[in-house]
């Protein structure tokens, strides 16, 4: 099983980050789909989840209508797309994919750093 994240990297606040989660080894699309982050000396908090089929998802109020997950059943890819970004977005950013008790995994993470 295999979650590799994608897409992170210094942005100025307000720009717009697509951050990529390529998933292998699992059947990705009868697992539900979560973009986490983590920043210094905080929790990992739950940012964005995806239904299997895609057609609702659920997010932090901390980035709604900012933030947009989406994924691809057919390209086992999981996508957030980052607008409007500030510096209390900075983070490491996990992918996850759930299906139950045993079935849970973690990618590697991802850095997203929103300076000026």
């Amino acid at each position: 099983v295999q979650l590799v994240e994608s897409g992170g990297g210094l942005v100025q606040p307000g720009g717009s980050l697509r951050l990529s989660c390529a998933a292998s080894g699992f059947t990705f699309s009868t697992y539900l789909m979560r973009w986490y982050r983590q920043a210094p000396g905080k929790e990992r908090e739950l940012v964005a989840d995806i239904s299997i089929t895609g057609r609702s998802a659920d997010y932090a109020d901390s980035v709604k209508g900012r933030f947009t997950i989406s994924r691809d059943n057919a390209k086992n890819t999981v996508y957030l797309q980052m607008n409007s970004l500030k510096p209390e977005d900075t983070a490491v950013y996990y992918c996850n994919a759930w299906r139950g008790l045993g079935f849970d995994y973690w990618g590697q993470g991802t850095q997203v750093t929103v300076s000026s």
